[in-house]
């Protein structure tokens, strides 16, 4: 049987992904790297001009970039980035389910029905939702995969983050399912559980600053990542690396799961 070269196992030349929440962090450096390895890649984020900026520094290296906003939990800018993206593209390969929100540090008790139904409706709704209308699209060429962006918090609770991390467990059992269902159709579908990264959306975590230096006495790897650090597994996700890769949680948290 002949064997490809393993460099090229990586190469995502012709594919179209869209990544959600990618005008900054973790979503934009999968985006980037996506970019790099040859795919057309579409960002995504709740702001125009956000994803705008993104998408115009990302051209300027010579990427294959479409910048579409798109609040994901929005039924119609939802439908309207598919449909963007089958326009320029004309095809769906991948889809990284990135964008999430915490809005609150609170406690259960303190925890409001709004805010919960406000963070289902966004971290797991949306992702369920975005995965199903790419569905006809990424089983055209059997072929198709999905990331889901979770957390550790979904495997480990931390204080606090009480609701985040029911939202991300919950991601990571539609991750398994979607898995189960449409392997028959050619789509894979894994989960990518961060741990503490150096982004907007964990500042809370890391600009207090003793929090930040218990959390790295603690932590094995003794720091917090960059996003880019995230992008390594991403690649292997959407690639054929990963043909035989579906239904996986794989953690990328500095040995947190350890402690």
């Amino acid at each position: 049987m002949m064997t490809k070269k393993t460099k090229n196992l990586f190469d995502l030349t012709g594919k179209v992904a869209i990544v959600s929440g990618s005008s900054k962090g973790i979503g934009l450096a999968i985006a980037s790297a996506f970019a790099e390895y040859g795919a057309h890649v579409v960002l995504s984020s709740r702001s125009q001009d956000a994803v705008d900026k993104a998408g115009k520094e990302l051209s300027q290296k010579g990427y294959s970039i479409m910048a579409q906003a798109c609040h994901v939990g929005d039924e119609i800018q939802r439908e309207n980035l598919v449909n963007k993206t089958i326009e320029k593209f004309g095809r769906i390969d991948i889809l990284v389910n990135n964008a999430a929100i915490n809005p609150v540090y609170e406690p259960l008790e303190k925890m409001t029905e709004s805010v919960y139904e406000k963070m289902m409706n966004v971290n797991v709704k949306a992702a369920f939702a975005l995965s199903n209308l790419c569905f006809p699209h990424l089983s055209q060429k059997k072929d198709g995969a999905i990331i889901n962006i979770s957390s550790i918090e979904g495997l480990k609770p931390s204080l606090g983050l009480g609701i985040y991390s029911v939202t991300k467990a919950a991601l990571i059992m539609l991750t398994q399912v979607q898995a189960k269902e449409w392997g028959k159709h050619g789509i894979r579908s894994n989960a990518i559980c961060p741990g503490l990264i150096q982004t907007k959306f964990s500042k809370a975590l890391w600009s207090n600053k003793a929090l930040l230096n218990q959390i790295e006495k603690e932590l094995p790897a003794r720091r917090m990542a960059q996003p880019y650090e995230m992008t390594g597994l991403a690649v292997y996700l959407a690639s054929p690396a990963g043909s035989y890769s579906t239904g996986g949680v794989y953690t990328a948290d500095g040995g947190h799961m350890t402690m």
